[in-house]
């Protein structure tokens, strides 16, 4: 990996042109000249901090005290769940080696055509559901907040939340890089003290002698903290875009800092949050998180907590469809950015329409976060795997080429260690998953018990390390 630090990494991020805050972002899955690198990876902390102090987390948090988990069984899920940021971290390294997208970067592992197949289910599909995930959780919020405000309870006014937030979120994404470093370092300061505000009212009314009326043993306790773990670290696995957002700091920065700073920022809130979620279901009723914490706040904070909320939400959706428009331009569909993230706006805003108004919310949520590590899980794997046997070498304009017989054009344009590897992964987490939707034959076998984001990384990993050795793909230097 290269280390060094040349003194031009102290330059701003927005420093230049288009790219700077408050500007629109022309920039696409273009290389970032030299001369447009600039900041420190230490500014990636408040990056992944903002959208981490998260009311999604309390909502996970609670859902693993209703699994029926005891408070201390619910805290290590939490601590070693989270522990999977450290491949966010890791994969977005790979960012400033390149200079250009995740996107854009997987033609590596898949191949130039390989990878855009793999695109339009993790770009596209998955990154969608994600903004219909967060942007439920807003809209459940916001959807209140309108009532409270004398608005009519009827679906109309409730679609008309969903697309005001999704308009503010697309927003985000448009303006693009610089604005989103520039606005989520002040906003991680702002959310934080709002949630730990939060944070004091349900500490306060903690039953910390809190104990599940029937305590799980055996294998019904180990398919709860099964489970537990793929609910928390799906999370993690499904920021593989996370080189996007390192892309602009210079070519020679501190791959261990850029990881670091990555993962730390994101690690920190989700751990806190999420065990003030679990906290709170020990006294309150969180099967309706919202109504649960509402009635402990003061009636002068409510309209703070669910604008937090909102905002909150906001963050984290803006940098998912950022990410997915430069997934749909590395597919090759012949679009500028900014429509690109309107795209991607529009299929997300109509599974939230359909998630809000016909599904329910918890529902949603559980099952969503349990099905995705089937296929986040072996790509999250073969990323990491990947930059490892590259040592972090990643050349952005062999990457940008595909040009028939180009170093990433390998056998009619797919690698076929990268799509058989993510293929292997995926079918092997699928044995091992258990949701309300689907439950593994091997999961189902062992007593419902969740492994599926081990097994599918470790044989997603270990058939890529395998394969490229027997096809000799990557070169061995």
């Amino acid at each position: 990996m290269t280390t060094q630090n040349p003194t031009s990494s102290a330059r701003p991020l927005d420093a230049h042109g288009s790219e700077r805050a408050g500007h629109l972002e022309t920039r696409g899955i273009d290389l970032v000249p030299a001369d447009e690198r600039g900041g420190r990876p230490r500014q990636l902390f408040a990056v992944w901090a903002a959208p981490n102090v998260s009311y999604l987390s309390f909502v996970v948090g609670a859902t693993l005290i209703l699994m029926g988990l005891t408070l201390p069984q619910a805290v290590g899920v939490i601590l070693v769940g989270n522990l999977l940021w450290i491949c966010t971290g890791v994969v977005a390294a790979s960012g400033p080696a390149a200079g250009t997208s995740g996107s854009v970067i997987s033609r590596a592992m898949y191949g130039v055509v390989g990878n855009k197949v793999v695109l339009v289910l993790t770009g596209w599909l998955i990154a969608a559901a994600y903004l219909a995930l967060n942007w439920s959780a807003a809209s459940v919020a916001g959807i209140g907040l309108a009532s409270r405000s004398g608005l009519p309870d009827n679906p109309s006014v409730d679609a008309a939340v969903i697309c005001v937030i999704a308009g503010g979120t697309l927003l985000i994404a448009i303006f693009g890089y610089a604005t989103i470093v520039r606005l989520y370092t002040a906003l991680s300061v702002l959310l934080t003290v709002v949630f730990v505000v939060v944070t004091g009212y349900v500490l306060a009314g903690t039953d910390w002698s809190y104990a599940p009326a029937e305590p799980l043993r055996g294998t019904a306790l180990a398919a709860a903290l099964g489970a537990g773990f793929t609910i928390i670290a799906s999370t993690p696995l499904s920021y593989s875009n996370s080189p996007d957002l390192a892309r602009y700091l210079p070519r020679g920065s501190s791959p261990v800092a850029i990881a670091g700073w990555t993962a730390f920022g994101a690690y920190l809130p989700s751990i806190i949050f999420t065990t003030v979620g679990a906290l709170a279901a020990t006294s309150l009723d969180m099967s309706d998180p919202e109504a649960a914490l509402e009635s402990i706040l003061p009636g002068w904070f409510i309209p703070v907590f669910v604008i937090a909320v909102v905002v909150n939400t906001m963050t984290n959706n803006g940098m998912t469809a950022y990410s997915a428009s430069l997934s749909i331009q590395s597919v090759g569909v012949r679009l500028a950015r900014i429509p690109a993230v309107l795209i991607i706006g529009v299929l997300g805003t109509a599974m939230t329409l359909y998630a809000i108004l016909v599904f329910d919310f918890l529902t949603s949520v559980n099952t969503m976060l349990q099905l995705v590590v089937t296929v986040t899980g072996p790509a999250m794997a073969v990323a990491v795997t990947d930059l490892v046997l590259r040592r972090n070498r990643y050349n952005g304009a062999d990457l940008l080429g595909q040009q028939r017989g180009g170093p990433f054009w390998y056998h009619r344009g797919v690698h076929w260690a990268g799509v058989l590897a993510l293929v292997v992964g995926g079918l092997t987490s699928a044995m091992w998953v258990n949701t309300s939707f689907w439950t593994g034959p091997i999961a189902k076998a062992l007593g419902n018990v969740d492994l599926a984001i081990p097994s599918g990384m470790i044989a997603a990993a270990a058939s890529y390390w395998a394969m490229t050795r027997v096809l000799r793909s990557i070169p061995r230097n």
